[in-house]
């Protein structure tokens, strides 16, 4: 059962973060990452460029990208 969300988070100087969030209730990986999806759909947007290097989850704040998620 997990109990903490993390994110990994890409900022445009570089620096990897990794926020955590305390989940309500545990809940099994599945469902936390079927909420991790929702929750990136709610804070990036992904987009596409002519360089596919470059396409990924552009966080809606302009802080960086969504890198990925970790349940646990």
């Amino acid at each position: 059962m997990c109990k903490t969300l993390v994110i990994l988070i890409l900022l445009f100087d570089g620096t990897l973060l990794k926020e955590e969030y305390a989940l309500s209730r545990p809940m099994p990986v599945h469902e936390c990452l079927l909420f991790a999806d929702d929750h990136r759909e709610a804070i990036a947007t992904y987009r596409e460029f002519d360089d596919l290097m470059r396409n990924g989850y552009y966080l809606n704040d302009g802080r960086g990208t969504w890198q990925g998620v970790l349940c646990k």
